[in-house]
């Protein structure tokens, strides 16, 4: 079966396997896993932070991160598509007593034009505007690349308005790599950043949180109250640590497979691509209803062997990683060509 649903289906590899067999531990509540900590250190090295934390998931790590940040009371500015609104059960405001406010952006691209005249004042009856959080790449965006001249824009205004500005970068890997732009160039313009490693990067369990190092302080004991402090940690810490070593370029190879199933579903009629241009790893594509709903041309896949993940009434998520090599995207391609039957789509 070839799983396109997500880039969170990879396993280990055989190298990875070795070398969390392999990893020295320790008690990592008492910080003193020695590969956590090698692995908390390089990371915020590369990504050009004080220090970082270690964290079982990508919705802690953010999470963390808006609680550390915020108050009960305060808001936070978001595209109405971003991770943190859509797909974290509403953690600002059930952790953080935070408020959102969504910005319709462009397949989860803000602009700073949008920004302006959304900081509340100063009034008792009004929240306080804190926070903005960006996505990189935007997962409901279809694996959109954000603009570095929109962060750097967006960063000026914040920075005017006295606002903290914290970057989901579950996927910043994948722009990392498609660009060529540096970790620490991306990172530079955020006050904290979350990355993730058991996304593209194929490691079992992880994601870690960067920033200032009194805020990484701050951040640990967070990490303590909402049941993340982890023990022998090492072992997690040590695949997370093989994927940043072995795994981080080859997603090019992962970005050129889904250009292949792009251009099968460009071809199709019925079939087309939301938004147009695929950016990675990622593939939104719509169903046309007279193919029927997404669900049900999802299960003609699945009797070809591919499965994909639907997302709405008439779309589909389709995502390479991993574990799907140039091979397998091939196949997925002719699968979803042969899917629909040329007569059934007029064609005027």
């Amino acid at each position: 079966m070839i799983d396109l649903r997500s880039d969170t289906v990879t396993r280990p590899t055989p190298g990875m396997k070795a070398a969390m067999q392999a990893a020295e531990l320790g008690d990592d509540v008492f910080h003193e896993d020695p590969t956590v900590n090698d692995l908390e250190a390089r990371v915020a090295e590369l990504l050009g932070k004080e220090a970082a934390l270690f964290v079982p998931s990508g919705t802690m790590s953010n999470q963390i991160g808006i609680k550390v940040h915020t108050q009960p009371g305060d808001e936070m500015l978001c595209d109405v598509n971003c991770h943190i609104y859509n797909y974290e059960s509403g953690g600002p405001a059930v952790l953080s007593g935070v408020t959102c406010r969504t910005l319709e952006g462009d397949f989860g691209i803000l602009d700073v034009s949008q920004l302006e005249g959304k900081v509340r004042p100063l009034n008792d009856h009004l929240v306080r505007t804190r926070i903005v959080c960006l996505e990189n790449t935007h997962n409901r965006g279809g694996g959109r690349i954000y603009p570095l001249e929109k962060i750097r824009a967006i960063r000026a205004w914040t920075k005017q308005h006295q606002l903290i500005l914290h970057l989901d970068g579950a996927r910043l890997w994948n722009a990392i790599v498609a660009t060529g732009i540096p970790a620490a160039t991306w990172a530079a313009e955020f006050d904290t950043v979350s990355v993730c490693f058991s996304k593209g990067l194929g490691a079992p369990v992880g994601s870690a949180l960067v920033g200032p190092r009194d805020f990484i302080a701050r951040a640990r004991r967070i990490r303590k109250l909402l049941g993340g402090g982890m023990r022998q940690a090492g072992v997690l810490a040590a695949a997370a640590r093989y994927a940043l070593q072995h795994h981080v370029d080859r997603l090019a190879e992962d970005h050129r497979n889904a250009q292949v199933i792009a251009e099968a579903i460009t071809d199709t009629p019925g079939l087309r691509l939301v938004p147009e241009q695929v950016h990675t790893n990622l593939i939104f594509f719509q169903v046309d209803p007279s193919l029927g709903t997404a669900a049900e041309f999802a299960a003609r896949l699945k009797e070809q062997g591919v499965l994909v993940l639907p997302t709405a009434p008439q779309m589909i998520r389709a995502c390479t990683h991993l574990d799907v090599s140039t091979a397998q995207a091939q196949r997925a391609a002719a699968a979803i060509r042969h899917a629909v039957p040329r007569r059934s789509v007029a064609v005027g």
